[in-house]
């Protein structure tokens, strides 16, 4: 049972310090590593980025949410990139001062990045998806940030709007990945911004390749690897409305999922061992979230039925015990959630296996090459 034992502590320790230790760790490390925030306030013009396909219901108070954000500073120049949309969001846009670019080819997110990148002269960029509300003073907040030169970007805080149990499913993941990137940020840097608010030095942003799955992941290690760090700022958030369905939400997350694992097979790991801060988060945060843990856990259940079958011990039995209740807690999270109900002692046991099952099914489709740059989107 040597050896059994073994793997089942490593496994079991590993998913826990993922989860839980490592932001023990950071917590205990916080008050050796406080960072002071400079006083200045950078003042050039900035240009903000919006990549939209077919978002025509819901660009025009994208727009109107824009032009409101309070920045007295500053000239704000809006690009919106409507290539390949068929809703007419191109004319729809000729109703406000905004700089349009439009091509009847569809060629994904990167590309539609890469081109607007052609077209910016402003230091400092910032990009947000067409489904996303930002608060008022969010330009204010994320980019005093830059008034430190060792900042090559920063990350705001995405939010999930409430009011169903798929909203509240996401809203408890995204609480705890935010309060994450504050202990990531305040040890180095943010591993990865979310898309729905990101702002960059213009001059660091590399094109990506036009297949690139996951650009803000992609971009924010680029900006990583170059010795810049990504600062983090709740303060200016981006608030999305939730999927639709639970269907939706898995249709979103292993599209994802099949992006981390294109990023992982083009990841430049020499490169990102050079910055040992960045890549023992990037392990942590990232790497073991997307391999180590979804098989952790059947291998956890496995091992421990077999310590339990081969009488190692009562406590055996009761992690046993504990990780059926897990399981059994977790299907009822999921039916309830198929009716868009929520109850927070099922819905967050279920949301964690869901993850890392999304994790797995992703991994299929990119060894399959069956996930387009052109994906559908979740309603």
């Amino acid at each position: 049972m040597g050896g059994i034992e073994f793997f089942f502590w490593l496994l079991l320790g590993g998913v826990f310090f993922t989860y839980a230790g490592y932001a023990v760790l950071l917590l205990l490390l916080r008050p050796f590593y406080r960072r002071s925030r400079a006083a200045a306030v950078p003042t050039a013009p900035i240009t903000l980025v919006i990549a939209a396909f077919n978002e025509a219901g819901i660009l025009p108070e994208k727009i109107s949410n824009t032009l409101a954000l309070y920045d007295p500073h500053r000239q704000l120049r809006v690009l919106v990139v409507t290539d390949g949309s068929t809703d007419g969001s191109e004319a729809l846009l000729q109703a406000f001062p905004v700089r349009v670019l439009h091509t009847p080819e569809r060629r994904g997110k990167a590309a539609a990045l890469n081109r607007a990148m052609t077209h910016v002269d402003t230091p400092l960029v910032v990009f947000s998806d067409a489904n996303t509300l930002l608060n008022p003073d969010a330009l204010q907040r994320i980019l005093a940030h830059f008034a430190d030169p060792g900042v090559g970007a920063v990350a705001g805080e995405k939010r999930v709007q409430h009011g169903t149990g798929v909203g509240f499913a996401e809203g408890l993941y995204w609480n705890y990945e935010s309060f994450l990137k504050r202990l990531d940020a305040g040890f180095h840097s943010v591993v990865g911004a979310a898309g729905e608010l990101f702002a960059l030095r213009a001059a660091l942003y590399a094109p990506l390749p036009e297949d690139t799955l996951l650009d803000d992941l992609a971009l924010s290690l680029h900006i990583g690897q170059l010795g810049y760090r990504i600062a983090y700022e709740p303060g200016a958030y981006a608030l999305e409305a939730p999927s639709a369905s639970l269907a939706d939400e898995e249709k979103r997350k292993v599209r994802i999922a099949a992006g981390a694992f294109q990023l992982l097979e083009r990841l430049h790991w020499r490169r990102l061992l050079a910055r040992p801060a960045l890549a023992f988060q990037f392990v942590v945060r990232r790497w073991m979230r997307w391999v180590f843990c979804p098989l952790a856990l059947p291998a956890l259940l496995l091992l421990n039925t077999l310590l339990v079958l081969g009488s190692a011990g009562p406590l055996y039995s009761w992690l046993l015990a504990a990780q059926i209740t897990l399981y059994a807690l977790a299907l009822l999270g999921a039916g309830l959630l198929r009716h868009n109900r929520s109850f927070m002692p099922a819905t967050l046991p279920f949301y964690f296996l869901f993850m890392n099952w999304c994790m797995l099914a992703g991994w299929r489709r990119h060894r399959r090459g069956a996930q387009s740059v052109l994906w559908e989107k979740a309603r």
